[in-house]
């Protein structure tokens, strides 16, 4: 065991309170504690107006399945789960990072096949656009990445990872609903809808890493 006391190690009597409450019913994968910083990172998308056009239309159509479905306010790919840094590692973390992925070109990506997704503890359902076109290289960069997670002993990516944009999510695991007719009309709209197929075909230029309120932005060349 870790000595307690210990230089930016939280004080006990300031503990923080976790109330799923206040963001929607979201339960955390892991316990909020100060001085630890939730840390994700992906490959941000800047959603254009007929892509809103078509997230409106999926999500009222998968509303008729699950009415509590909620549309996502931000879009992108993940290419990291979310995980714990201390404070001061944030610093070499992101260092290693820009160092690893410096070499890499902006690629396109296909995302245009829905699918339903649940996390890991079955507390969250998504709908999302899985990437159909570009995975190599997704690939790729997930490998560097991992490289980086594994000098810090932090957990790497899944094995056979599914790269998606997430549209949509509940709380609870609700996919049984979601799957099946309602997942093939979604597809439907997907398919019809004009120029889906320029629209969903996506240019990757920058990856970036948000760690707690921290972003860094890492160009691709």
């Amino acid at each position: 065991p870790v000595p307690a006391g210990l230089p930016g190690d939280p004080d006990p009597d300031e503990a923080v309170s976790d109330d799923s409450s206040r963001h929607g019913g979201r339960v955390r994968g892991f316990p909020h504690e100060r001085g630890n910083w939730a840390t994700h990172v992906y490959l941000p998308y800047t959603a254009q107006e007929e892509f809103l056009e078509l997230l409106e239309l999926l999500v009222s159509h998968a509303r008729t399945f699950v009415p509590s479905l909620a549309a996502m306010e931000e879009f992108h790919v993940s290419l990291s789960q979310c995980v714990v840094l201390r404070y001061h590692w944030i610093e070499p973390f992101v260092r290693c990072l820009r160092e690893r992925l410096a070499a890499f070109h902006r690629f396109f990506c296909v995302a245009d096949q829905v699918k339903v997704y649940t996390n890991q503890n079955k507390t969250r359902t998504f709908i999302g656009l899985e990437v159909s076109a570009g995975h190599f290289q997704l690939l790729e960069l997930v490998s560097e990445v991992d490289g980086v997670l594994e000098e810090f002993d932090l957990p790497t990516f899944y094995k056979d990872p599914s790269f998606h944009i997430s549209l949509a999510w509940c709380v609870g695991d609700l996919a049984g609903r979601l799957e099946g007719q309602c997942l093939r009309e979604l597809q439907d709209i997907v398919d019809g809808f004009e120029e889906s197929e320029f629209l969903l075909r996506i240019q990757w230029e920058q990856i970036r890493c948000k760690s707690g309120n921290k972003y860094f932005s890492f160009p691709l060349r």
